[in-house]
């Protein structure tokens, strides 16, 4: 009221003060007035303002900004008046005349009204865009009175071809069906869905049939009608390749008039776009867990082989428009992407062995091809073992000769991808084979085939490759070939002594302390992990010994992330080492007292002392990368846990005056968040790290508690304001005059 009192108000949000400001020329303000009055607009007097003062015909005006973040802040503007003014209280009545509208909610539907019916196409296409948002964002009941009063006139726009708005009233039907209050619209709404769907061309329909498919609330009819609209152009590029038809077609009709989708695939203009929008929707449909409506899934798989025929010239069409679109799709890079989305999407579904022979051939043929692009030929992978894992216990085909040629075919290609001179296709190559040797590594088949190929030593090979991306997919290839080489087939003469497993670990480690990427050395870091979370490092001396050199190593990495990994490598070492002691993984879980004696806690304290972790613990708490300090934290407290919980009296007592002295410095160096280097090298001040008792007395003595909640501070935790991050910006670039111009 004060406000108001001033003129205030008016002078910002009324008709006349904000356009007759020169800075109402600048985008930036006009989208400010706009957010201003959504913020201000949350009760009724405000409202009331806006309409009486005029500022809802600035709005009205905003609507058509040529700017488009202003004009889209403005409808969402009206769409929030609208709601705040019905609110609850309306009473829906029977129909639209009967409708005692507030003043502002007239206002509004007024102004939709009379742009609806206006020759202006621009007002007609605004209007029509708020009634979208509208029944986007509100489910109320009387938002389908409103629609009655208008649902002739916007009708009338699916056959106007003068607005040209047909693909603003998909999205408006679209944001109709989802909401419940027009589910049992005696059947007119969903008659006009149905006219849509037969009355928009294939382009401007195929997004509304897409999402009537995923409505679970939907006339079977209707759904019957979208499913066609979405099938059409694949039944057509079918119809097109095959002449008769050697296999059942996906429709029986067409909903609307076929030449015209036959129109949009022979011209070069529009086929592309038609076939990726098609082949896209149909992928969305595939991810949908429960689906309400039942696909031809072998129908759409020979079609989708059948585009990725035309587009690599694989395949002599037998129609005259089976020419026309094999000439457009030959090379055509973004139909190729999309089609083998789309198949690696239908790799889930049954379908026959003639089916999958076709399917295997083409993909071997687009990754044989030279002319496949290193982005194709990435989807070529995936979709290669999205199909080689979808089939159940490595049975592609009734006859075993024919999966052990496939299977052969496959490393052949690999082979000769793994050599290539482009070291995208060289790192798509080994992330490939990765993902085949993680999900198919318990078949017998797949296992001979890839021993008895090259792969293995061309990977390790890589393993030197001049690109750290390249050689980063190489480690982490040969971490999981090492499942297959020794892991599991120790005794296998085809392993042999090329693939033994020492010789794999030292690699690997060189490559952690000597490879000047990091991506190499983290992808080290993580096959190491691996292995140790499988148990695969051998007996208990030869994993702390293993665990010992990777932690030495990694102690003087610069790369944080490697730290992080050899810390999470650490936590499983030490969780492996309380289960096998009989100590339980959880620290917080009880424990009895005979596991709680000395001998048992000892053993993995000593263990730990040993392989070097407290050093590497201790020292990574006051590294200058955060998550570093939190991660190292977190494993010394749990090992307080672990040996502090219920220690024996004998543990006690003050210790060596030595090690309490070593302890009380070690404290004090924490406190001060110094930098690793201030740590000793050796122990001229007396902290032992591979001393358990100087050991449980750290654990016992330093507060972990606080170092952890000084670790988990934000940087602006003493002060948090716009202020204070000024002045960090300017303490960091300088206190130049430019410079605190910018950051002001």
């Amino acid at each position: 009221m004060h406000l108001q009192q001033l003129e205030l108000l008016a002078r910002l949000f009324g008709e006349d003060g904000p356009l007759n400001s020169a800075a109402w020329e600048d985008a930036s303000v006009r989208s400010g007035w706009v957010e201003g009055v959504h913020s201000m607009v949350q009760h009724q007097s405000a409202l009331h303002f806006i309409c009486s003062g005029g500022g809802i015909d600035v709005i009205f005006t905003l609507q058509g900004d040529p700017s488009l973040f202003v004009a889209s802040a403005a409808c969402r503007l009206l769409v929030h008046l609208l709601t705040l003014s019905v609110g609850s209280e309306l009473t829906v009545p029977l129909n639209a005349k009967d409708c005692d509208w507030p003043a502002c909610a007239h206002m509004i539907i007024r102004h939709i009204e009379e742009s609806l019916q206006s020759s202006s196409a621009s007002h007609i296409k605004q209007s029509l865009k708020l009634l979208t948002s509208l029944f986007g964002s509100c489910q109320a009941p009387w938002t389908k009175v409103l629609w009655l009063g208008m649902a002739k006139q916007v009708e009338s726009f699916l056959t106007e071809d003068s607005v040209q708005a047909q693909h603003i009233l998909a999205d408006l039907l679209l944001n109709m069906a989802r909401s419940p209050v027009f589910h049992d619209t005696e059947g007119s709404f969903w008659a006009l869905v149905t006219s849509a769907l037969e009355h928009l061309t294939p382009v401007q329909s195929s997004p509304l049939a897409v999402g009537i498919l995923r409505l679970h609330r939907c006339p079977q009819v209707v759904r019957i009608k979208a499913l066609t609209v979405l099938l059409q152009p694949m039944d057509c590029i079918l119809r097109a390749a095959f002449q008769p038809l050697e296999y059942a077609g996906l429709l029986d009709e067409s909903v609307s008039d076929p030449s015209a989708v036959e129109s949009l695939l022979s011209s070069k203009s529009s086929c592309a776009s038609l076939l990726c929008q098609t082949l896209a929707h149909l992928e969305e449909l595939l991810s949908v867990v429960f689906l309400p409506v039942n696909l031809p899934y072998a129908s759409l798989l020979r079609s989708v082989v059948t585009i990725l025929q035309f587009c690599n010239g694989l395949l002599i069409p037998a129609s005259p428009l089976g020419s026309k679109i094999s000439q457009i799709l030959v090379g055509c890079f973004r139909v190729q992407k999309s089609a083998l989305d789309a198949l690696a999407a239908l790799s889930d579904r049954k379908c026959s062995d003639t089916v999958v022979g076709s399917l295997f051939d083409v993909l071997l043929a687009y990754l044989e091809s030279p002319n496949t692009t290193p982005t194709v030929l990435k989807k070529s992978f995936k979709a290669m073992s999205k199909w080689l894992m979808s089939l159940p216990g490595m049975s592609f085909f009734k006859n075993q000769q024919q999966t052990e040629k496939t299977l052969q075919d496959v490393f052949l290609v690999l082979q000769k991808r793994l050599c290539s001179p482009c070291w995208e296709v060289r790192d798509s190559s080994l992330e490939f084979l990765t993902n085949l040797i993680r999900n198919l590594r318990d078949h017998d088949e797949f296992r001979q085939s890839l021993l008895s190929s090259e792969v293995p030593k061309l990977t390790e090979n890589l393993l030197e490759d001049p690109e750290s991306y390249v050689r980063a997919s190489a480690v982490t290839a040969m971490g999981h070939l090492a499942f297959i080489t020794y892991f599991f087939v120790p005794e296998s003469p085809v392993a042999g002594n090329q693939y033994n497993k020492e010789k794999t670990v030292a690699k690997l480690q060189e490559i952690l302390s000597t490879d000047p990427e990091g991506f190499p050395r983290r992808a080290v870091m993580n096959v190491f992990t691996m292995w140790l979370k499988e148990s695969c490092t051998g007996q208990l001396e030869e994993t702390e010994q293993f665990v010992s050199t990777v932690v030495q190593t990694t102690a003087h990495d610069l790369d944080w992330e490697v730290k992080l990994g050899c810390l999470e490598l650490v936590q499983i070492f030490c969780n492996h080492m309380f289960c096998r002691f009989g100590l339980p993984e959880c620290p917080y879980a009880p424990i009895s007292s005979a596991v709680t004696s000395s001998i048992c806690q000892n053993e993995p304290l000593q263990i730990f002392c040993r392989a070097n972790l407290f050093s590497f613990l201790f020292r990574s708490l006051c590294d200058c990368d955060k998550p570093v300090g939190q991660k190292a934290c977190d494993i010394l407290l749990a090992l307080k846990s672990h040996f502090c919980q219920s220690s024996t009296t004998d543990l006690q007592g003050p210790g060596d005056l030595s090690a309490g002295h070593g302890v009380h410095w070690l404290q004090g160096t924490l406190r001060q968040g110094s930098l690793v280097q201030n740590f000793p090298t050796d122990d001229g001040n007396g902290v032992d790290f591979q001393d358990p008792e100087s050991m449980m007395l750290a654990l016992r003595t330093i507060d972990l508690v606080e170092l952890h909640n000084d670790l988990n501070k934000c940087s602006d935790y003493v002060e948090k304001s716009p202020q204070s991050l000024l002045e960090d910006i300017l303490a960091t670039v300088g206190t130049a005059e430019e410079n605190e111009a910018d950051c002001y």
